[in-house]
């Protein structure tokens, strides 16, 4: 009688055991390369999920970021992705880069960080604004590059031609030499408030930051909405004095529309209410609060949705 007893117990335990592995549900987090921001980023939200008692497990993933990661949430593959925001405008309406591939199946969970373009010379050149710059030798980023994209968006905006301007294709790395050597009057660069370039010129010239017009800023934003009207606080940079008014791209928490309203609500609610966590790899998560994070480009998913409504923060849905 004891065995069989023994026995009907281990059944249960077993059972019970395994209802409760069939109930978990498991995400990979399509991040980035390892010497980017996305990279840790995913690890440190993998271990978030897993440790959050709402009965996720899930690992990250290296990826070369925002396109692959945007086909990876869309197949399923990956169940949370990192994208920039002009990637992700593009995947959803299946434009551009995505032309051959068509809409895909991508929803906003949550806005991380905004990328804002910095326009940046130094004292030396005493360009001091936006028209100021005609004339001058502009690095306008490297060739392919997503700076030289959003310089572009930014230089068409305002009515310029090449004919304005001494035209320079530089790196990131080599564009920060040649103004710290006086060889080069401006650099547009494209990267999370505060980038490393702009503290590394900091270090050795007095750093200028140029605002864009209003009227540029307008004209930029309508023709591409992934764009933002962002503002770059004053006190960001050594010296830097006032804000320095911008356009911006995002970066995104992407998912697909087979994720339930559930886990949705979950991930936000983690990766929200555990920024502090999250701060201790990157700065940026210092943007997770419910009113940055519920900004968006394209529809979110409904159980992000909640979260955000009940957090004051209304946000469109597909």
């Amino acid at each position: 009688m004891k065995k069989r007893v023994l026995a009907l117990g281990l059944i249960l335990v077993f059972a019970l055991g395994g209802m409760a592995l069939a109930a978990q549900t498991f995400v990979t987090i399509g991040s980035g390369g390892v010497g980017g921001t996305y990279y840790p980023l995913g690890g440190v939200m993998a271990e978030l999920l897993s440790n959050g008692g709402v009965n996720i497990r899930a690992n990250s993933r290296s990826t070369s970021a925002s396109r692959e990661n945007c086909r990876l949430v869309a197949s399923d593959q990956a169940q949370i992705g990192m994208t920039m925001g002009s990637t992700l405008w593009q995947a959803y309406n299946g434009i551009d880069a995505f032309k051959d591939d068509g809409k895909l199946d991508v929803l906003t969970l949550m806005h991380m960080y905004a990328a804002p373009q910095h326009i940046v010379t130094t004292t030396r050149t005493g360009i001091k604004t936006f028209d100021d710059m005609k004339g001058k030798k502009i690095s306008v980023g490297a060739p392919g590059g997503g700076d030289q994209v959003l310089t572009n968006m930014i230089l068409e905006a305002a009515g310029w031609t090449e004919k304005d301007f001494n035209k320079q294709q530089l790196t990131q790395p080599e564009a920060v030499t040649a103004l710290k050597d006086g060889n080069l009057d401006v650099a547009f660069f494209n990267f999370a408030i505060p980038g490393s370039a702009v503290m590394e010129i900091a270090a050795v010239r007095d750093v200028v930051l140029i605002p864009i017009p209003a009227e540029v800023i307008k004209k930029v934003c309508d023709a591409n909405p992934f764009m933002m009207d962002f503002t770059i606080p004053a006190g960001t940079y050594d010296k830097q004095t006032e804000d320095c008014r911008v356009v911006a791209d995002g970066n995104f928490l992407v998912v697909n529309s087979k994720m339930t309203d559930q886990v949705a609500y979950d991930c936000v609610k983690i990766f929200i209410e555990k920024r502090g966590e999250i701060e201790k790899t990157t700065p940026h998560a210092a943007n997770f609060v419910p009113e940055k994070a519920g900004v968006g480009i394209i529809p979110f998913h409904p159980g992000a949705a909640k979260y955000f409504e009940e957090n004051g923060v209304k946000v469109d849905t597909k």
